[in-house]
């Protein structure tokens, strides 16, 4: 509660979120058994931390890499607190303002729409009917819905006219802080059309499958962490909290609803809802999908960060019916993805490969029928995390591209 008292002061005396986390740093821990495991958890009832990765202090195990935020007022006790219990951790990044400011290193200084830049959500929105206008024999801007401050959920339709073709949805920024996830979807659609012409590849998923791309899914969030909090990573819907505001959109889908890795406390960052699809945005992308649910076959979730190419399940360690093929494909997706820049991921079924996690996207859409269900996250492993400088958006997106482009191609040929 008292971080939510805090937030709610922060905010209320912020305009941009410039000024906000002077001094703040973000650790890293790695815990080496159950003993530093409970200590870590001691550490949390003593002071709020905002937990990057895992998303909460609940899904820490033994030797796993742990990175969490801590407030300038907190960081001093939280070094005192790790030094005493001797856990060894190191400091990512000694001032979260500073590498805020650095994120937004771009060379390009033009006021318009940017690939190679971080764009505000009225930029995305205006980019979103260009490129339907741009593009009019490939693109096609639906609005699928609003979110819960009114603001419009655009998808672009992107492919050749048919009723026949099998589908496909890629939906960027559930999680709002996570930047370079609407950057890709931005990338993906311009990449696509851009080369239509020319990329054999993209030629052949244009003309035979429909793809639907989501730059902004959480757009109330997005929207929020450029006006008020650079770090908020939910929805700004209501809670049965009043000193709490939102919900984890990927803990809300109906299934295996808040049952492992997500929390029923309004004031957690992996706040599931008050009901399985309870939020409008949830809402919204479960009625597009089940509309075009006959011809869907491929469900893709982008976030950031820990360099990971995952499919289901994320709730349960229970292998998936194709679980087998889904391994094999993000093993040869990651192949073609490292070719570009020998960036390492790894990959696997999500329970298995980070942590287990009830009521995401993926799993929905895996229940839902839609087989080839994969999610990523980009780059990079934590020097920067969810502050992933401009600079590298375009070797991220090129090399992303490529594992999309393979999963798609892989799709459309079965």
């Amino acid at each position: 509660m008292m971080l939510c008292i805090l937030a709610l002061i922060a905010t209320a005396s912020a305009g941009p979120w410039g000024q906000l986390f002077k001094g703040e740093k973000v650790f890293r821990v790695q815990p080496k058994n159950e003993e530093q495991v409970k200590i870590i958890a001691t550490l949390t009832t003593l002071v709020q931390l905002d937990f990057w990765k895992p998303e909460s202090s609940s899904q820490i195990s033994p030797n796993m890499v742990v990175d969490f935020h801590a407030a300038v007022d907190e960081a001093s006790f939280v070094q005192y607190f790790l030094r005493k219990s001797g856990i060894e951790y190191e400091v990512l990044i000694d001032d979260l303002q500073m590498a805020i400011e650095k994120q937004l290193d771009s060379q390009y200084s033009g006021y318009n729409h940017s690939y190679e830049k971080y764009n505000t959500w009225d930029k995305v929105a205006a980019w979103t009917a260009e490129m339907a206008s741009t593009y009019s024999s490939l693109v096609t801007r639906e609005e699928i819905g609003n979110s819960y401050k009114g603001r419009p959920m655009y998808v672009l339709k992107l492919g050749k006219s048919s009723t026949s073709k099998k589908t496909a949805f890629i939906e960027c920024g559930i999680h709002a802080r996570e930047w370079i996830s609407p950057a890709f979807c931005q990338w993906f659609v311009n990449e696509a059309v851009r080369t239509y012409e020319t990329d054999k590849t993209m030629n052949r998923l244009l003309s035979k499958m429909t793809i639907y791309v989501l730059p902004v899914f959480n757009v109330d969030g997005y929207v929020y962490t450029w006006t008020n909090n650079r770090m908020w990573r939910k929805n700004l819907g209501e809670s049965p909290s009043r000193y709490c505001t939102g919900t984890d959109l990927n803990r809300n889908f109906n299934v295996s609803w808040c049952s492992v890795g997500a929390s029923k406390s309004p004031c957690s960052e992996t706040y599931c809802g008050s009901s399985p699809e309870s939020e409008i945005e949830t809402k919204n992308v479960v009625t597009f999908i089940r509309k075009h649910i006959s011809t869907m076959k491929t469900y893709i979730s982008v976030h950031s960060y820990s360099q990971l190419l995952m499919f289901p399940y994320a709730f349960t360690y229970d292998h998936v019916a194709n679980y087998k093929i889904l391994n094999t494909i993000a093993e040869k997706a990651v192949r073609q993805l490292t070719s570009l820049y020998n960036t390492a991921y790894r990959y696997g079924a999500v329970a298995e490969t980070i942590y287990p996690a009830a009521g995401a996207s993926l799993d929905w859409a895996y229940d839902e029928g839609i087989k080839y269900a994969f999610v990523f996250e980009l780059r990079d492993t934590g020097r920067y995390g969810f502050l992933l400088p401009e600079s590298e958006i375009k070797p991220t997106c090129k090399e992303t591209m490529v594992a999309v482009k393979y999963i798609l191609n892989y799709v459309l040929l079965q």
